[in-house]
């Protein structure tokens, strides 16, 4: 037989296979569809599939919700957080304070690219209002720090004010605020700040070894409970207070939108980070970003756990529709169908049943979330929240995370189901 001939009939062969794997295939849906969706008479297995469905059903749907609520939460908290700190950190590796009058911070500041470049100075300290004390954070900044014009939405009272008539003015956090009860408004009432000389004083009155300055609120912010400590003053006030003329804590960069940040903080790091560290929003706060991240996925976990149950009820229900079925498939093994094509019914009937109950939950999901983002039906609860309603945000890797998910599910569970279906066959046949 020659090649051509050869291949040729395996050609033939293959066809004949392929034509009788189809119609085996679309033998096994058309009979799952219609035990599926069979209308004559409501039987006790089609109710338990039924629930089957509205198990995979509410799943997907809390699925759907739980993520995208979480979403929400997580985008308000990294708005907010992003708010405050700035999209490049310096800071030195050594000691607590450095001089940033070099020339190479000074070409730095010159950078068309930048929004803003701001020198802070930061130091613990305690904070008196009355006959209260705190022991809060004091952080001067200089007058590039109020280019951020998303600082405003942090004010609960007041206004962020840190210069005004030749004055200077403090922004504190809510922390601070509750813990002295201080009145923003109440201008005859400075706060007081100390901190400790830097020279040694010997003296009988332990008064003396403080620097003591006063300074009138502005407005009190909220933000996280990490920043809600701080007190925010002009950088001039805090060096007087600290007696440090020149040094800074750390110098903040914000950079004109476009800008390719990676780049920027490579560039940085490549230059100066034998001495100091270079960090971007991810990096100043990892602990942050990790909590987040991990919350995110052990409410995934949990909701997968539940959806496993639901799912896998779908076994119970196709085992009972076997024994429902059994003169069905004692007579579809009589006309010739083999254990494979028998399987299949089953692994199609758990299949449409997911994706049924899959779909119509990830659809009443997205209708409830469009519904929450749109009217905010679900509120917070509280009257001090930053926001009044539970915060939603729709992203499309979460509908394709639960479709892999409930097919995942899907498959073993049907698989499961479909095994099951011909075991006993002979028996079931002998009976017919």
């Amino acid at each position: 037989m020659t090649n051509k001939n050869r291949n040729l009939q395996l050609r033939k062969t293959y066809n004949v296979i392929r034509k009788t794997y189809n119609v085996n295939l679309n033998t096994a849906v058309y009979i799952a569809k219609r035990y599926l969706f069979s209308g004559k008479k409501m039987h006790a297995i089609n109710i338990i599939s039924g629930i089957s469905m509205l198990g995979v059903l509410i799943g997907s749907a809390a699925l759907i919700i739980i993520l995208s609520a979480f979403n929400g939460l997580e985008k308000v908290i990294l708005a907010s957080y992003s708010n405050f700190t700035p999209e490049i950190k310096i800071e030195a590796k050594l000691g607590k304070t450095f001089d940033p009058n070099t020339p190479y911070f000074n070409n730095l500041r010159k950078d068309p690219r930048l929004l803003s470049y701001t020198e802070v100075l930061k130091e613990k300290v305690l904070i008196k209002y009355g006959d209260r004390t705190f022991l809060g954070t004091i952080q001067g900044v200089s007058d590039d720090f109020l280019k951020n014009n998303r600082l405003d939405s942090t004010i609960q009272t007041g206004s962020f004010t840190l210069k005004s008539g030749g004055h200077y003015f403090a922004v504190i956090g809510s922390t601070i605020q509750g813990n002295l009860g201080i009145n923003v408004k109440d201008e005859l009432s400075p706060i007081q700040i100390f901190s400790p000389r830097r020279e040694v004083v010997n003296s009988a009155n332990p008064l003396n070894e403080f620097v003591v300055r006063s300074i009138n609120p502005s407005g009190m912010f909220a933000i996280q409970q990490e920043f809600d400590d701080i007190v925010v003053t002009p950088i001039e006030f805090t060096r007087d207070l600290l007696d440090q003329p020149k040094e800074v804590s750390s110098l903040e960069l914000t950079y004109k939108k476009g800008t390719n940040l990676s780049r920027v903080q490579n560039k940085l790091l490549d230059d100066i980070s034998s001495r100091f560290t270079v960090k971007n929003r991810r990096e100043q706060d990892t602990e942050l970003y990790k909590t987040l991240n991990f919350e995110r996925w052990s409410i995934y976990m949990i909701l997968t756990f539940v959806l496993i149950i639901a799912i896998f009820n779908i076994i119970g229900s196709l085992t009972m529709l076997v024994i429902d079925k059994r003169q069905d498939i004692a007579i579809l093994s009589s006309l010739g169908a083999n254990k494979q094509i028998i399987q299949r019914i089953f692994f199609f009937e758990g299949l449409m049943i997911s994706a049924i109950g899959c779909i119509a939950g990830v659809v009443l999901g997205l209708v409830f979330c469009l519904l929450q983002q749109h009217y905010g039906f679900i509120k917070m609860g509280g009257p001090m929240s930053i926001i009044d309603a539970y915060p939603i945000d729709i992203v499309l890797s979460d509908f394709v995370l639960v479709f892999l998910t409930v097919g995942i599910i899907s498959v073993i569970a049907s698989g499961i189901s479909a095994r099951l279906s011909v075991k006993g066959l002979d028996e079931i046949k002998q009976d017919l």
